[in-house]
């Protein structure tokens, strides 16, 4: 860990989560994060004393709940480095950004065109692009992982052509926990006149991110997995390309005129946010960022990795446990027990109050090429410590014990 960085094992942050009561090793923030108070209260002012509509009321309340919520896509647009808040859609969830660059943009893209996506992607960013596919003919390509299970960026650049329209990859891994180098590829993309889209659902809680830096075209994450609430997320897309876009849902707050023979659509963001918006979740989010930066983004990457480092140092001790991924991961650990079905495992540490994640965490594409049906998955926060770890490490031991498999060196 970087000695600059202040390790946050001796915060106890975990207070700040009336989820965590009791004495439960939540190990499963890659799938949802806890929500801290902060984050509660937000919602709670939102829909109580605070409610009111937005964008169309003239009365005093709403007027100020327009405002919030607006200043509410001013921080999100600079916690990711965006240049204009109107480069920011509120949507609700990164499966749904997703799914609209691929209704919107994607329908300039014709028989022949080509998407570049990733061995390790989740499904929500390979299913859009197949039921695109299915319309127009276009071509996906997957590009292969290194035998460390990190995405090949050198065979990645190696398959781009002049045919290439997208490439469209996780920044973080949701199973193995690689972080790509997404200004490399982005800067590779554009050499052949490509755009790159970058799902930040895992980097967004634990990398600081900026849009410009990273040179990417849009960049799309979730709320509830950044402390925030369930029902919001974000697309991030360059004002030019927004522009370019047709609407993709119909329906009141994103027009400008209506009449029977002719609707003409507003300007970005609205354009893309049809109907009343997820006003408290908004609220919600906004809260969520404000207690990251509080914290720090390089501060709960650092203490997420030196987690991730003490459990795989800890279960690659153990004969019969197979670790995935790479050694420097942020914040996500999946392995495997020889001869344990990965819903055993969770099953048995949910007995001691330790809760992972046990599946093909939406990447079954992925668990085909590890040659694996499942894997077990541990996946830490701002919230978790090395006791977290060690209840982990005792947890898995007692599988061992219970499946007879073979013990430590």
């Amino acid at each position: 860990m970087n000695a600059h960085v202040p390790s946050l094992l001796h915060h106890r942050h975990r207070d700040d989560f009336p989820g965590l009561a009791g004495n439960w090793a939540y190990l499963d923030t890659a799938a949802t994060a806890q929500k801290p108070q902060i984050v509660i209260d937000a919602i709670a002012r939102a829909y109580g004393p605070d409610y009111a509509t937005v964008h169309r009321g003239v009365y005093e309340r709403s007027a100020t709940m327009t405002l919030r919520f607006e200043e509410a896509r001013e921080k999100v647009a600079r916690f990711i480095g965006a240049p204009s808040p109107n480069e920011v859609v509120f949507l609700r969830g990164a499966t749904e950004a997703i799914n609209l660059i691929a209704n919107s943009w994607g329908e300039r893209l014709v028989a022949g065109d080509r998407i570049l996506i990733s061995a390790l992607e989740h499904h929500s960013n390979i299913v859009p692009w197949q039921l695109l596919r299915d319309r127009t003919g276009i071509i996906i390509d997957v590009a292969p992982l290194t035998a460390d299970g990190r995405i090949d960026e050198d065979a990645l650049i190696a398959m781009l052509t002049p045919r290439t329209k997208l490439v469209t990859i996780a920044h973080v891994s949701n199973v193995l926990g690689g972080v790509a180098d997404i200004a490399r590829l982005a800067a590779a993309a554009h050499g052949v006149g490509a755009l790159l889209l970058a799902d930040g659902c895992q980097a967004a809680p634990r990398l600081a991110i900026d849009v410009q830096a990273l040179g990417c075209d849009f960049y799309v994450f979730s709320g509830h997995k950044l402390y925030g609430p369930t029902g919001i997320g974000v697309l991030w897309g360059r004002a030019e390309l927004l522009e370019s876009m047709p609407p993709w849902q119909g329906g009141g707050a994103m027009i400008e005129t209506v009449s029977f023979e002719k609707t003409t659509y507003a300007p970005p963001p609205g354009r893309f946010e049809p109907g009343t918006p997820h006003i408290t979740g908004v609220m919600g989010l906004a809260a969520a960022i404000d207690y990251v930066e509080g914290i720090g983004l390089a501060s709960i990457h650092a203490h997420e990795a030196e987690l991730v480092a003490a459990a795989r140092a800890a279960l690659g001790q153990i004969n019969s446990v197979t670790l995935f991924g790479p050694e420097a991961s942020a914040g996500i650990l999946s392995f495997a027990i020889q001869g344990v079905h990965p819903h055993d495992i969770g099953t048995i540490l949910d007995e001691s109050g330790v809760a992972i994640r046990a599946g093909h965490h939406c990447a079954q594409p992925l668990m085909a090429l590890l040659g694996v049906p499942a894997t077990a998955r541990a996946s830490f926060g701002i919230y978790n410590d090395l006791d977290d770890v060690a209840r982990l490490v005792a947890g898995i031991e007692r599988v061992t014990r219970i499946f007879g498999s073979a013990g430590s060196h």
